[in-house]
């Protein structure tokens, strides 16, 4: 436990839940974050990984309700009243330019009488509130997600940057295995970034389910088990420079929607077309460098010793057991790079950027049906 760093009047019990736990002293010489506090590896890391989901989950409700849902319902009620209005002004104008004199006159005569009815707006049907409320709401989910993309990938530029560690030739991500003691700052991007992916597991079970819900399943779940595994046996460094090169696409998609819902589809397209390049650079050619650097370099500068007092996990079960899980999870991004592809080709054809990944749910049924009692 952290006391020492623990905010004033929170419960000891409520410290590990909120403070990094096991603080030890710096290494001798260290290679990174020299003036920063040093931790191990231990149980208590879990009580914080708990303590971030339910911080998320409470700034992730507090976004959507407080902040993205009430711009999008004002800015999409506004956009729908001001196109209806619009097209009630143009017809208005047209069938008033086709009535004769005495009909004007009676319509004078009827304004006068009737003023105040004659000042009615345009009126938003049962159909189009649902289309309005279905886009407020997919609208605010993704608005977490940028929020959440955007810092925690700028952090984790910040920690990859104050790592001996390079993109193209990522070998100094092993030597010196196990690096031990831990850096502040890399233990916590490694358990929110773990604390993040199991609150999308409980998010992914809790709403409707998508198309492609087993997809996000097998691929949070292998991110996870590949985040803890490599927590708990110190290949930390090799685990940040993943989960940096894996964020940065995650920023554009998100917000690619949101422009949609919101009826910028020009600058949807365009900010697709980005996700597209961002997706195709970092997790379909530099993630390759990592998977050769696991396959290749691990085995020559890891030592192959299992003695968990001194840190040492390095097995070849181990190192396979990683380098299959890495390779899934690649096999995973080529079927969806697939599925960005198809909508890429979509919107050069210009039927616009509409993402089949995991935006598709089925929900026309009630859409058809409520058509149907308006007719």
């Amino acid at each position: 436990m952290n006391a020492a760093h623990a905010p004033q009047g929170l419960i000891s019990f409520l410290t590990p839940f909120f403070v990094l736990s096991h603080p030890t002293s710096p290494p001798a010489a260290p290679n990174a974050f020299k003036n920063s506090s040093y931790y191990e590896v231990g149980l208590l890391d879990g009580c914080f990984i708990i303590g971030c989901i339910a911080v998320m989950a409470v700034l992730r409700d507090a976004l959507r309700l407080g902040v993205f849902e009430p711009f999008a319902r004002w800015y999409l009620t506004r956009q729908l009243l001001q196109s209806k209005a619009k097209q009630n002004g143009h017809a208005n104008g047209h069938t008033n330019g086709h009535t004769n004199g005495h009909a004007a006159t009676e319509a004078k005569s009827n304004g006068a009488t009737n003023g105040h009815a004659r000042h009615d707006g345009p009126v938003i049907t049962k159909r189009e509130a649902r289309k309005v409320r279905r886009s407020v709401m997919r609208f605010a989910e993704q608005g977490w997600s940028v929020v959440y993309y955007t810092l925690q990938w700028l952090y984790g530029l910040y920690v990859h940057r104050n790592l001996p560690t390079q993109v193209l030739n990522p070998v100094d991500v092993w030597i010196g295995y196990p690096h031990l003691p831990l850096a502040g700052p890399l233990k916590f991007y490694y358990l929110t970034q773990s604390a993040f992916y199991l609150h999308q597991v409980l998010i992914l079970n809790a709403e409707a389910r998508r198309k492609d819900h087993w997809q996000m399943m097998t691929h949070h779940v292998i991110t996870i088990v590949l985040m803890l595994g490599s927590y708990s046996y110190n290949y930390t460094r090799v685990g940040c420079l993943v989960m940096m090169l894996m964020d940065l696409c995650d920023i554009f998609l998100p917000l690619a929607k949101m422009l949609r819902y919101l009826g910028f589809t020009t600058v949807c397209d365009v900010m697709f077309v980005v996700f597209m390049l961002s997706w195709l650079v970092t997790r379909h050619f530099l993630f390759l460098f990592v998977i050769k650097s696991t396959y290749y370099d691990a085995p020559r500068l890891t030592p192959f010793i299992w003695d968990p007092a001194t840190g040492h996990f390095t097995t070849k079960e181990v190192l396979n057991g990683f380098n299959a899980m890495l390779c899934a999870l690649q096999v995973i991004q080529l079927v969806w790079f697939g599925m960005i592809c198809r909508v890429a080709y979509g919107v050069v054809t210009g039927r616009g950027a509409e993402d089949t990944r995991s935006d598709s749910e089925d929900d026309g049924t009630d859409e058809n049906g409520e058509a149907k009692k308006e007719r």
